[in-house]
């Protein structure tokens, strides 16, 4: 809060960029991609080397990746410079726009099908996965949902039941795909974001034993997710079928022990751990730095979420309830999506396709992330422009 007020107390020649920026989230973000793009060539450069795909080329994925983390990095700087008050107005928009990109991945021939899941859209140089930037449609939509109908967010059949509506839909495509993963995250966005707007929690408490049973019911309903929380319960019962990836990933984990057996020593990242660039980074990190590295890790994220959730109540001080909600609610998605892919690491959760935020290959994941802390970023500047008596 002094930091605050010593910027207003201060000549408009002397203010810094410090005190215009939140230069501590900016850091941290760049040090988590950089510490990304190294983990990602130490867990990638064995497969990358032998694969006759890649041209047998060591620095393929990490060149990709680093490309992906430029691009990233430049459409932040572009949706920084877009005032808060256009994404509200764009928001039903771009969640149309959304809803259209998973529709599109449907259709043969247009959507590109991976290991049988149809998640991507091909781009030529690039494959553009729609349920990530959903993530951030459907955090943009769900506050301004919220901000808009705070009048009524003690009525069920006013309040909830249209959210609920749109929320069927984009979980019926994400289903399709499949993609339960992103359909888990989207859902506590949505319903976070709801709650944190004002809904009752008498309500709230009875959707969230709705969403666990209608969670429990869908995973009973498919042999393929049912296949895969019978691995998660005890993977060492099939460790070379349904269990193979979860008990590669716990060795991995096992020889980690405190300081990890060395950067690039890991030996599970050499073919036995399948997707050790991607979903299972964790594991490579855990091998070769331990549970120091994961704690320092963990405590990075933590922090993240923190700055997110108090940039969101600043906002809320200053009576902007559109920005309360949308910082809060990225908070949540960076949270959840990081407690969940930690937790499939770790074997606490069943495995889902869902990739570590910032760090793991993948260049819709980490455009989708950039975006949303560019858009944190905003709200931040805007909350001290405010407080320094400029309009925004």
């Amino acid at each position: 809060m002094s930091r605050y007020y010593a910027t207003i107390n201060q000549p408009l020649g002397q203010r810094n960029v410090v005190q215009e920026y939140d230069s501590a989230l900016i850091w941290v973000t760049v040090l988590l991609l950089g510490f990304g793009m190294v983990m990602v060539y130490s867990a990638s450069i064995a497969i990358a080397e032998a694969s006759r795909s890649t041209g047998n080329n060591a620095f393929y994925y990490l060149s990709r990746h680093a490309a992906y983390v430029l691009v990233s990095l430049v459409a932040g700087a572009i949706v920084f410079q877009v005032p808060l008050r256009i994404w509200q107005r764009a928001a039903p928009i771009l969640f149309v726009i959304g809803l259209v990109l998973l529709t599109l991945v449907l259709i043969p021939g247009i959507g590109r099908e991976v290991n049988g899941s149809r998640r991507w859209l091909s781009l030529g140089i690039a494959n553009l996965q729609p349920s990530e930037l959903m993530k951030l449609c459907a955090v943009l939509y769900a506050a301004d949902y919220t901000a808009r109908k705070a009048a009524f967010m003690h009525s069920l059949r006013k309040g909830f039941l249209p959210m609920a509506g749109v929320m069927l839909l984009t979980g019926g495509l994400l289903l399709r795909e499949p993609d339960f993963g992103s359909f888990a995250v989207i859902t506590v966005i949505a319903m976070g974001i709801l709650f944190l707007g004002g809904m009752n929690w008498r309500l709230f408490a009875g959707l969230i034993v709705m969403l666990v049973i209608g969670f429990l019911l869908l995973i009973w309903s498919s042999p393929y997710r049912m296949q895969r929380v019978i691995g998660f319960m005890d993977p060492w019962a099939d460790p070379y079928g349904k269990g193979y990836q979860l008990s590669h990933a716990l060795i991995a984990f096992g020889r980690g022990e405190w300081f990890g057996v060395g950067l690039g020593a890991s030996v599970e990242k050499l073919f036995y751990l399948p997707e050790a660039h991607t979903d299972f980074l964790l594991a490579v990190i855990a091998e070769e730095l331990g549970f120091a590295g994961v704690l320092v890790l963990t405590l990075l994220f933590a922090w993240i979420v923190w700055r997110a959730f108090a940039i969101g109540r600043r906002a809320g001080e200053l009576e902007r309830p559109y920005a309360t909600l949308v910082a809060q609610g990225i908070g949540l998605w960076i949270g959840v999506q990081t407690i969940i892919n930690m937790g499939v690491n770790m074997g606490m959760l069943p495995t889902k396709g869902l990739t570590l935020p910032l760090l793991s290959f993948g260049g819709s994941a980490i455009l989708a992330i950039c975006c949303a802390l560019a858009v944190l970023l905003r709200i931040d500047w805007e909350n001290r422009q405010l407080m320094r008596g400029f309009t925004v």
